[in-house]
């Protein structure tokens, strides 16, 4: 007989590790699906320093590590597999991996986003040969070269802040004077001596020399002028679009692709729920994904009592 989960968490983001950890303290038999790295995008970021109770200094990938062995002590299960298809419109819902198939009476969408990409000539080209998403993954490439990031968020200045322990000078490269960022982490950036702004800027086209990033062609977006900028190494940090490619047509969506939940984490189909970036939210933050998770979990916990 086919084993059918009380849960299927699909992401092992924070939302997807929280609700994991609420299913498993409710003893729900829970399974968490997910195709890479546990943490998701936080397993990306080097510090995290707004996380209640963590320890200042924290990394991302040993907070996500955390959170998994957390979840995992309460007894979820963990596969790393690769999602293909979902049916969520019965009541027993069928997930199907590149490896089998898994059964649940319900489903928490946990799949997290994706970095935009700024849409300059020659980024898509030359990614993974100086244009980079993910300043932990990619920094030691470029240790003594110079650095531009490009965005004016948190993300951005953080990681600038950490690029500089490994390039020979960061370039922040922001098409405004104002920046969407925490104003301390601005002082921060500005305050460090590696670290210059190149701002009222975007970037137009990257140059490449023998399939390598060597510049960039940056437009100032007051005067007009283009001027070329040496660089060996770009990051973008510009936003992220949300991983629901699997779920259009099948759960309720706005215009940007992101799922619409209401307060209890729950999508316009019975037992399916939505929680973390994937969701329609107004605020990213680890902290605020963990709560969706923890609300989701619990939410269908709640739908299973009254099922049953």
């Amino acid at each position: 007989m086919t084993h059918i989960y009380e849960t299927i968490i699909l992401g092992g983001g924070p939302a997807g590790l929280s609700a994991a950890l609420y299913a498993g303290r409710g003893k729900l038999d829970t399974l968490l699906i997910e195709k890479g790295s546990f943490g998701g995008q936080v397993a990306t970021t080097y510090e995290v320093d707004n996380y209640p109770g963590t320890d200042i200094g924290i990394t991302g990938p040993q907070l996500a590590d955390k959170m998994r062995k957390q979840a995992e002590t309460f007894g979820t299960k963990f596969v790393k597999e690769d999602i293909v298809n979902v049916e969520l419109q019965d009541k027993i819902k069928k997930i199907t991996t590149t490896k089998g198939e898994y059964l649940g009476k319900t489903v928490i969408i946990a799949t997290g986003a994706s970095p935009k990409m700024v849409g300059f000539k020659g980024e898509a080209d030359l990614r993974g040969r100086g244009v980079s998403y993910c300043a932990t993954c990619d920094a030691d490439f470029f240790t003594d070269l110079p650095i531009a990031v490009i965005g004016g968020g948190d993300s951005a200045i953080q990681e600038a802040l950490y690029l500089a322990k490994f390039g020979s000078k960061v370039t922040i490269i922001h098409r405004r004077q104002g920046f969407r960022a925490a104003q301390y982490l601005v002082d921060r950036a500005k305050a460090h001596e590696k670290i210059d702004f190149l701002l009222d800027s975007v970037v137009e086209e990257a140059v490449e020399t023998e399939g390598l990033l060597t510049g960039l062609k940056i437009r100032n977006v007051v005067t007009g002028e283009v001027t070329d900028f040496p660089v060996d190494g770009v990051f973008v940090f510009v936003g992220y679009e949300p991983i629901s490619d699997l779920f259009v047509g099948k759960v309720k969506m706005n215009d940007f692709k992101e799922i619409i939940t209401d307060v209890y984490m729950r999508t316009d189909v019975p037992g399916v729920f939505a929680a973390g970036d994937v969701r329609e939210t107004t605020i990213r933050q680890v902290v605020t994904a963990a709560a969706d998770g923890a609300v989701a979990a619990i939410s269908c916990e709640k739908y299973l009592g009254e099922e049953a």
